[in-house]
């Protein structure tokens, strides 16, 4: 009986080394699939910006020396919803004009709305450079924010010269969801849109 006891009650003191030697290895087993579903989270997100930022697509044009229109269209298959259109001048560091929207947008349709008034009130009666145009829009539950699309234009006396469009964008499409260091979204309900634009370095046209 003494020769069974001993080796029983060895195994009695080895059994919290056990459930700690077990314990490591399941957390180590979920930190790594934690890291992999974050690398997974991150490569979903950076296609989902390049899908937005190819398929929708900012145009302005000019119908006479007096009207202007924009022209948002969305060529992804899913809806968007349009929240505000922001354009400014390439010389300042925020926007020059913006305005509040609540348009749901088709994919494969296009929106549009006459800004000829709005350009010549953003620009002055004389004026000729580049403005950048951009949408911000919900889609699959998160806020998104496009390319700031270029455009020259040139008013004179208040009429409508040209407005052309630049085949180069000013920054890449953004998620306005802030995130902590550790990469987890915070929980801020609004997020200030344009707070960004105010320490950016406007480029040259």
């Amino acid at each position: 009986m003494r020769a069974f006891t001993t080796p029983v009650s060895i195994l009695v003191e080895y059994i919290p080394v056990i459930a700690t030697v077990v314990t490591t290895i399941l957390s180590v087993v979920l930190a790594r699939a934690t890291l992999r579903y974050a690398k997974a989270t991150d490569k979903s997100l950076a296609l989902a910006r390049e899908e937005f930022e190819r398929e929708l697509h900012i145009k302005l044009e000019r119908v006479s020396a007096s009207e202007a229109k924009i022209v948002v269209t969305n060529l992804a298959k899913i809806s968007v919803l349009l929240q505000l259109v922001q354009w400014r001048k390439l010389s300042h560091g925020v926007p020059s004009l913006r305005w509040f929207l609540n348009e749901p947008l088709v994919g494969g349709m296009t929106w549009t709305e006459n800004v000829g008034k709005r350009l010549i009130g953003s620009t002055g009666g004389d004026f000729q450079g580049a403005i950048a145009v951009s949408v911000t829009f919900y889609a699959s539950g998160r806020l998104f924010r496009t390319d700031w699309f270029r455009f020259h234009v040139e008013v004179n006396r208040g009429n409508i010269l040209r407005l052309d469009p630049v085949n180069m964008a000013a920054r890449r499409v953004q998620v306005l969801e802030p995130h902590n260091e550790d990469g987890r979204v915070k929980s801020e309900l609004v997020v200030d849109v344009t707070e960004p634009l105010a320490d950016e370095t406007p480029a040259e046209a």
